[in-house]
């Protein structure tokens, strides 16, 4: 099956009943969001794989040069306003309802611009707390119709649970099953390094993420890493700010990572401070 172009996608969403009011082509090579009066787009920070031979030593001299060396577990989606800095929601100036709409809106321009132009990789999607909140049942169904509808893929989406669901069990468990029911992988957000015991009774998560300033800061890294070996999760340590932090964690063989380090283009690294 020949994936959908990008004008191709846009052109479906504008037929969509709520896309259609948002979304459009920009004046570069990506589709754009209009929420209220900010133009919105998307940014992608890379996930490295840094058990590929030869990364390691790429990165410490030249930390950009790992897009050249390393090989892309997938891309966390940034939204980044016209301007390329982060666009930062303050929760207090929306309702339930108008959040809820921005953050599926968000979610398809994210997905529209990296399936429509062929990257690869998986792409990690943030879920707003809230949103989990207020939808009372089948959390995904809404975004797998709509992606279905337009010819893609959820496979090839991570659903990115934020650390205050992942520090509720039952919630976890639910939440997991029912995005993994309707197609999705699903990474949770460890609040802290001990939530980690939660996962492997009450949700089988595809991936976890765990802060590396506060696994280093708290000496946690060596039991996460095998912890989560003994539980065939794939662990990423996210928010990597620096090569003295990298070095740290390379001597626990920690194989995926995420920050500002890892960022191609300094307005993406930028927004790291920024994201939820």
């Amino acid at each position: 099956m020949i994936a959908p172009t990008l004008s191709e996608l846009v052109a479906r969403a504008a037929d969509h009943p709520f896309l259609g009011e948002h979304l459009a082509m920009g004046d570069g090579e990506q589709a754009v969001a209009q929420h209220g009066d900010t133009l919105l787009r998307s940014g992608y920070a890379p996930i490295f794989d840094v058990s590929v031979h030869g990364l390691a030593q790429s990165l410490s001299p030249e930390p950009a040069s790992a897009e050249r060396f390393g090989d892309e577990l997938g891309f966390q989606a940034i939204t980044l306003r016209e301007d390329g800095e982060p666009f930062v929601l303050l929760d207090d100036t929306l309702d339930d309802p108008a959040l809820v709409s921005l953050d599926r809106m968000l979610r398809a321009l994210h997905t529209i611009n990296f399936l429509g132009t062929q990257r690869r990789g998986l792409l990690f999607l943030r879920v707003h707390e809230r949103l989990l909140k207020s939808v009372k049942y089948d959390h995904g169904r809404h975004f797998s119709n709509v992606l279905v509808s337009f010819g893609l893929n959820p496979g090839r989406i991570v659903i990115e649970l934020p650390p205050a669901a992942v520090a509720h069990r039952t919630f976890l468990g639910y939440l997991t099953k029912s995005y993994q029911r309707y197609g999705f992988k699903v990474a949770g957000n460890l609040p802290n390094a001990g939530q980690i015991l939660s996962v492997s009774d009450m949700a089988r998560l595809d991936f976890v993420k765990m802060d590396a300033g506060a696994a280093l800061r708290d000496s946690m890294v060596k039991p996460l890493v095998g912890y989560a070996a003994r539980l065939r999760i794939p662990l990423i340590f996210n928010r990597v700010a620096d090569a003295s932090q990298f070095n740290l964690l390379q001597q626990y063989d920690v194989r995926f990572v995420q920050g500002p380090l890892f960022a191609a283009q300094d307005k993406v690294a930028g927004a790291w401070s920024a994201a939820r």
